[in-house]
């Protein structure tokens, strides 16, 4: 059986709660890659609406979001916007309303932490909440309510507030063997052939579907 075309926007017969993101998100400044979903019973094309958060053009960071990622009913992605001056006498983003140099919004910094990056094959669970300029690696597990911090590396579980690796998935020698191999960056049909290859956890059948 194939996978379905990753612009499909309700990919689970008879089920409108997850969507596609591909087909539910069209902002400049959001990339998201094939297959990644979000599920929402309240509706997923919602999306960026209930989950990208002070996310302003002016400022331009970027949300990206590689492929397959899986997220979960009202997680949280923290852009730069929400972030207030720290080294002053006061808190207040005069900036944010036209007030003095707005080109500051834009300027690496403590308030400016860069683009989100979401590698690919995550999982974010249930109201998990990433904070800006966090870089979560390939295959990493985001546990609910989650409040992640710093960067995850790939294939680590965080969990917790704030988020800690508590495991990494599989030994180290695995992990980089898996970041090798990519198996998201294959043709939609190989893929599907190799579906059992894909969620086995045995290496050596993964090796021979390359």
């Amino acid at each position: 059986m194939p996978l379905p075309d990753p612009n499909t926007r309700h990919p689970i017969p008879g089920w409108k709660g997850t969507a596609f993101l591909k087909a539910v998100v069209d902002h400049p400044l959001i990339a998201v890659g094939d297959y990644s979903y979000y599920d929402d019973s309240r509706g997923p094309e919602h999306f960026v609406a209930r989950c990208v958060r002070y996310h302003f053009d002016f400022i331009g960071d970027r949300l990206v979001i590689g492929k397959f990622v899986a997220i979960a009913q009202a997680a949280q992605f923290i852009m730069n916007g929400a972030n207030h001056p720290l080294s002053g006498f006061s808190t207040f983003p005069f900036q944010m309303f036209g007030l003095g140099d707005p080109e500051s919004l834009k300027r690496p910094g403590p308030n400016n932490r860069g683009d989100m990056v979401i590698g690919n094959d995550v999982w974010i669970g249930r109201e998990a909440v990433i904070m800006p300029g966090v870089t979560i690696g390939d295959g990493a597990i985001i546990g609910t309510r989650a409040q992640v911090t710093k960067d995850v590396p790939p294939y680590a579980v965080v969990a917790g507030n704030p988020g800690r690796v508590v495991k990494m998935r599989f030994p180290p020698e695995i992990a980089a063997e898996l970041l090798a191999i990519r198996w998201w960056d294959w043709d939609a049909d190989k893929i599907a052939r190799h579906i059992d290859a894909i969620q086995g956890a045995d290496i050596d059948a993964l090796r021979r579907a390359v």
